[in-house]
C-alpha cells in the first residue's frame, strides 16, 4: 500500500511539474512576442517629402530585435504628426521644428496645450528662398515694399516664415502692393506672366519649381542675413543659418553664394517610448546615413555627425546615450 501510495504521489507532482513547465514555456513565448513593438510612423502627404522618407527608414528600423512592424501613415504632416504622438496614434514621426519648437512652448497652433515629444535626430533643412524677378529691383528683403509678393498658401509654413520675414524687417502685408496666397507652382506661373515681382518658397533645396522657373527667366535670389537674420533667430531660435552654395550644379549652379536661413526638420518619438529601442533606433539610422543605401535625396545631403546638434526639442534619453557614446554632442 505504501508503495502504490508513493507511486500516486510521484504521479501527482509529475503532472504539476509538467504544467508548471509549460506554464512557463507558455509565458516565454509570450514575453518573446511582446518584446518586439509595432509603431506606427508619422509622415506626410503621399507627394510630399516626409512620406517616402518614412518608406526608406521603414526596412532601417525593422532590422531592429525590439521592432515587429513600422507602420507608415500618411498624415497632415507637422501639425497633425504632435497631435498623433499625443493621442497615442504614432509613436514617432518628422516634423518641422518650428511646429515642434510651439508644440513644446504651448505657442501657435498648441496655445496653452504643450505637447510632450523628444527628438531622435535632425534631418536635411527646409530653406526659406526668396526669388525675384530680375526687372522688379528687388535686392533685399526691405525691397519687398511696395511689390507684388507671393506668400505661399493661406497658414502653410510657406505664410508663416514669409510673415515673420516681413516682420523682422518691419513690414506686413499691408505694406505690400499686392499679396497673392499661391502655392510653389502658381507663384512660379504669376511671376512668368508679370504678376508678381517675387515669391516665398520654403523647400529642400533645390526646388524643382524655382528651377523651371530659372530656364527661360532672369531671377534674383534675395539674402537674408546680417540684421534681418540676427531678429529672426533671436525671436524664433528654430531659425538657423544656410548658405545655397555657388557652383553647385545639383543646388541652381549659381555665380554667387546666396545667404538665407533654414528650419530642420526632424524625428521626433514619444517620450514613453523605451530608452533601450530608441538607442537602438537611432544607430540604425546613424549607421544607414553613413552607408552606400541612401536612395532619397534629402537624406543624401546629411552629416550623420551633425543629426544631434542644434535640435530644438530635447534628446529621447536613448537617442542621447547613443550620440554620447558617439562623441557627436555639442
Amino acid at each position: 500500500m505504501k508503495t502504490k501510495g508513493l507511486a500516486v504521489l510521484m504521479l501527482a507532482l509529475a503532472i504539476i511539474i509538467s504544467a508548471c513547465g509549460g506554464g512557463n514555456s507558455a509565458g516565454s513565448g509570450e514575453d518573446s512576442s511582446d518584446s518586439s513593438q509595432s509603431l506606427v510612423f508619422g509622415t506626410g502627404g503621399t507627394s510630399g517629402t516626409y512620406y517616402p522618407i518614412g518608406g526608406a527608414l521603414k526596412p532601417i528600423f525593422e532590422q531592429s530585435d525590439s521592432i515587429g512592424n513600422i507602420t507608415v501613415e500618411s498624415t497632415g504632416a507637422s501639425v497633425a504628426n504632435i497631435q498623433n504622438i499625443q493621442d497615442g496614434l504614432n509613436q514617432m514621426a518628422v516634423v518641422m521644428s518650428d511646429v515642434a519648437y510651439d508644440a513644446i512652448e504651448g505657442k501657435g497652433q498648441f496655445e496653452g496645450k504643450k505637447v510632450d515629444i523628444e527628438a531622435l535626430a535632425g534631418m536635411y533643412p527646409n530653406v526659406v528662398q526668396i526669388v525675384a524677378t530680375k526687372d522688379s529691383g528687388i535686392e533685399s528683403v526691405e525691397d519687398l515694399k511696395g511689390k507684388k509678393v507671393g506668400v505661399g498658401k493661406v497658414g502653410s509654413g510657406v505664410e508663416q516664415s514669409a510673415q515673420k520675414v516681413l516682420e523682422a524687417v518691419g513690414l506686413t502685408y499691408d505694406d505690400l502692393s499686392k499679396v497673392t496666397h499661391t502655392g510653389y507652382a502658381d507663384s512660379v506661373q504669376e511671376m512668368k506672366n508679370g504678376n508678381l515681382d517675387a515669391a516665398f518658397f520654403t523647400s529642400g533645396v533645390p526646388n524643382s519649381n524655382i528651377t523651371d522657373l530659372m530656364q527661360q527667366n532672369e531671377i534674383a535670389f534675395v539674402e537674408i542675413k546680417g540684421d534681418t537674420a540676427e531678429a529672426l533667430k533671436e525671436k524664433y531660435p528654430f531659425y538657423k543659418d544656410y548658405k545655397i552654395p555657388a557652383g553647385d550644379e545639383a543646388k541652381y549652379n549659381l555665380e554667387n553664394e546666396v545667404v538665407t536661413v533654414g528650419i530642420q526638420n526632424m524625428i521626433v518619438v514619444s517620450p514613453d517610448l523605451d530608452e533601450a529601442l530608441v538607442k537602438d533606433l537611432t544607430k540604425r539610422y546613424y549607421d544607414y546615413l553613413g552607408s552606400d543605401e541612401v536612395a532619397v535625396g534629402a537624406l543624401k545631403q546629411l552629416d550623420r555627425d551633425e543629426i544631434a546638434k542644434g535640435l530644438i526639442v530635447p534628446l529621447h534619453p536613448g537617442a542621447k546615450a547613443f550620440y554620447e557614446e558617439q562623441g557627436v554632442l555639442e
